[in-house]
């Protein structure tokens, strides 16, 4: 062991003693020449491969998201690594964009299953796409309410995202399902579709407004807490107020074009068997 004077290499190197193969103690000179330079402090090391991790924190406003984007339009555009190089995101970066491909999984998955029982419900394969309609309408008002009150994409409104889809697709399953009862009661689609809307908009209005004001109280964020939800609740109450809205419209015109469609579609089969079924005969 070197004592603490023996240490300080660059005032003792010439002085410095150190054992050779033979256990026989040299001076340090007859080996190695005393260079000053500078070096690292330290390596780390990862699969094999040195790399140097470099972190930061967003300031007030800051966005993960955003900041993620901005960071990759460097790296791509303005200082390329050079060959050999790579570079990756870890911690929160690299978790944020794992938590967005795992709900837009989610997203997918919940569209597909409300498609599933739709079709096993109404025994079509052409209706529940009447129905599905209110979901890009209930998006789009929810991306336009994060938009006006300047709250970003974060895991709490992509909760209230997939929340929303199973809150909007009630209302056109309120009109469409008490459309299809007036059409096998012999009522023309007009006729059915202005009777559905107009005795279902009061359920229609009453379960919308009830979900808004359980939502408000969380789209206020009156305490510390609350406001990280914040964005949760603008996006609910957004997409409820463009479904509510729009469902009445669009849904109602859409499914008078899809049910002709289904009817049509539905005779073709029929009479294509027809024509099978007699040249077999």
């Amino acid at each position: 062991m070197f004592s603490e004077s023996e240490k300080e290499l660059m005032k003792n190197f010439s002085t410095t003693y150190v054992p050779n193969q033979n256990m026989n103690m040299v001076p340090l000179s007859k080996v190695a020449r005393a260079e000053k330079k500078v070096g690292y402090s330290q390596i780390n090391r990862q699969n094999k491969g040195r790399f140097i991790s470099i972190s930061a924190n967003l300031g007030p406003d800051g966005q993960l998201g955003n900041a993620s984007q901005e960071i990759n339009k460097i790296l791509q555009n303005e200082l390329k690594p050079p060959v050999g190089i790579s570079y990756r995101f870890e911690g929160q970066a690299q978790d944020f964009q794992d938590l967005m491909t795992n709900m837009m999984i989610a997203v997918f998955l919940g569209v597909l299953f409300i498609y599933l029982v739709l079709a096993s419900l109404y025994e079509s394969f052409i209706t529940p796409f009447t129905i599905l309609l209110a979901l890009p309408l209930g998006l789009s008002g929810a991306f336009i309410a994060l938009f006006v009150f300047d709250k970003s994409i974060d895991i709490f409104s992509i909760i209230g995202l997939i929340l929303l889809m199973g809150v909007v697709a009630k209302n056109s399953i309120l009109l469409v399902d008490y459309t299809n009862q007036l059409l096998q009661e012999g009522l023309e689609m007009n006729e059915a579709l202005v009777k559905a809307c107009r005795v279902r908009l009061r359920p229609i209005l009453m379960t919308s407004i009830a979900l808004i004001a359980g939502i408000l109280p969380i789209a206020i964020g009156m305490t510390a807490l609350g406001t990280q939800r914040q964005s949760m609740g603008v996006a609910i109450i957004g997409g409820i107020v463009s479904s509510t809205v729009l469902t009445l419209v669009v849904v109602p015109a859409a499914f008078g074009y899809i049910e002709k469609f289904r009817r049509w579609s539905t005779a073709l089969v029929q009479k294509w068997r027809g024509v099978a079924s007699a040249t077999e005969a």
